[in-house]
């Protein structure tokens, strides 16, 4: 969202303001378990995974809460005396993460070392043991979050590497810097892994990589140029071009005679069918696609195509499913 409309969400977004992208140690103040539900996908939704098959809920590895993942949850919260309701907020990642440290074997060892592979580019074997890799790994990550650095992965460890931002592949990707902002494209793993799989479903029709804009700082926190992208769930992504060259040939808007908007929607359809129910609103200007239903008029958004994602119980209204 561009500057335009930062007076409209300033009181909304407060509880942001502890997010900056200064030292580790502050980094972190407002970190919290990112809700994961039916329609998710990503880093975080393969940790549940292994976590369900640590407490003898096992499905498959899939990174998608499908509804096997949907019905394992609710087993498990039963089990635990939660409220069954299939989503995986603060009550239930708490069960679900217990503590691991140097010596264990087991899946919720797996599930953290698929967290510090995602989150922190650790490059662990997901075996189970944790080794001396893993505890080298764990330390870092404690180190980097400014939190006590004892290899032991307990609720403060878990809620930070939890909430900490992911960093999306580029293999269907080309990285567009319009406001000067660097390699501003993390956001949650549930934001990063919709939008790998809408891209990649969108490079199967043989129209190009798709150019992202900025998503957010690796702890959030206001970016140039932006009045949102604070809390990982904010998008850009650019318009397709009729000669697929949208990563090469420059910046177009939706009058533009080289605006392809077929591959557009394509694209569109995609994001959504990536992230069903938790896609709260995507912002671009095309009229057609309004009237359509697919997008939201926005002044500030003829260029680009700004995804706003949601979660089941998200501090914020305006990310709120």
């Amino acid at each position: 969202m561009r500057l335009a409309t930062r007076a409209s969400l300033i009181m909304a977004m407060l509880f942001t303001a502890v997010l900056t992208i200064g030292s580790p140690a502050q980094a972190y103040a407002n970190a919290f378990f990112h809700t994961q539900s039916s329609g998710n996908r990503g880093a975080d939704v393969l940790a549940i995974q292994y976590l369900l098959a640590h407490h003898g809920q096992a499905t498959a590895l899939t990174s998608v809460f499908d509804s096997s993942t949907d019905a394992r949850v609710r087993a498990f919260q039963s089990a635990k005396g939660l409220g069954v309701d299939g989503i995986v907020g603060p009550a239930s990642w708490g069960a679900l993460a217990v503590t691991v440290r140097l010596g264990d074997n087991n899946n919720a060892v797996r599930a953290l070392q698929a967290q510090l592979n995602a989150k922190r580019s650790a490059g662990l074997v997901v075996d189970g043991d944790f080794g001396p890799a893993t505890d080298t790994a764990v330390r870092n990550f404690q180190s980097h979050a400014g939190i006590g650095v004892d290899g032991v992965v307990g609720p403060t460890t878990w809620r930070n590497l939890v909430w900490h931002y992911d960093y999306p592949s580029m293999t269907n990707i080309c990285d567009q810097n319009p406001d000067g902002n660097g390699t501003a494209n993390w956001a949650t793993g549930a934001a990063i892994g919709q939008v790998e799989k809408a891209v990649a479903d969108f490079a199967g029709t043989g129209q190009g990589k798709v150019p992202l804009g900025d998503a957010g700082f690796e702890h959030g926190g206001t970016i140039p140029g932006h009045a949102s992208h604070d809390v990982g769930l904010d998008v850009d992504l650019w318009p397709i071009r009729t000669d697929s060259a949208q990563c090469t040939a420059g910046r177009i808007t939706w009058q533009s005679s080289t605006y392809d908007r077929a591959a557009t929607r394509q694209l569109i359809q995609m994001i959504r069918a990536a992230a069903p129910g938790h896609v709260k609103v995507i912002w671009f200007n095309d009229p057609t696609l309004i009237a359509e239903g697919l997008t939201a008029q926005l002044s500030n958004h003829d260029n680009h195509l700004h995804v706003r994602y949601c979660e089941k119980v998200h501090p914020s209204s305006l990310y709120d499913c």
